[in-house]
């Protein structure tokens, strides 16, 4: 699951009190923004082992911190707190959290058994790595179904939607058919920030341009 993470918060920004389409952006990969974070450091660790999975060669195998339901509740309640504090609105707090923690369960959907509840075993994941056909028409209709649907209550303007739409369907396309890296480096990470950033700056150009601020 990669640019599937945006679904939830493509659907939070239609909430009247939600807060900014690239906050949210931030907070559906805030648990991998902090994972690749962690790998930098060794303090969690990802190493290339092929076959692992049909799709995914990544053999996630220590990453009790952010990928722990545990983990993910409490950078959805850091994150959730930080929206509230900043924003004084309880419900744009709430929302916030909520995309964070949707980040656990569609990986819940997708991953080999590498999730953990509280950071130790059992090791948990549903494993549509291993099955394509399904799989991928499913990310496609996440993202963009939900897509269409912020679009139709935001009306941004065509160009940011279209280069936001165009910028995901391209990484995602990289992360599916791309080359893959014979070892985990520090530029893997780097590739991960570069992707989540860019993806980010596209949404916080969409958000600029939406229709509805300048309606109401």
């Amino acid at each position: 699951m990669f640019i599937g993470h945006f679904a939830p918060a493509m659907i939070a920004a239609r909430h009247t009190d939600a807060p900014s389409l690239p906050v949210l952006f931030v907070g559906a990969q805030l648990v991998d923004w902090a994972f690749f974070g962690l790998l930098l450091t060794g303090i969690e660790k990802m190493r290339v082992t092929p076959g692992i999975s049909v799709m995914n060669p990544m053999d996630l195998y220590h990453m009790p911190y952010t990928h722990s339901l545990l983990g993910s509740a409490l950078f959805a309640t850091l994150f959730g707190g930080l929206v509230f504090l900043v924003s004084k609105n309880r419900m744009a707090g709430i929302i916030s959290g909520l995309v964070v923690l949707s980040h656990w369960f569609l990986d819940l959907l997708v991953h080999v058994p590498d999730l953990t509840l509280i950071g130790s075993p059992p090791k948990l994941g549903l494993g549509l790595w291993n099955h394509p056909a399904i799989e991928m028409p499913l990310e496609l209709a996440l993202t963009f179904g939900s897509l269409w649907l912020y679009a139709k209550i935001a009306k941004p303007k065509t160009l940011p939607l279209a280069v936001l739409a165009g910028g995901m369907l391209l990484f995602q396309a990289v992360n599916w058919f791309g080359p893959v890296e014979p070892e985990v480096t520090t530029g893997t990470s780097l590739l991960a920030f570069f992707a989540f950033g860019l993806i980010t700056l596209a949404a916080w150009w969409v958000y600029r341009s939406e229709g509805r601020k300048q309606a109401g």
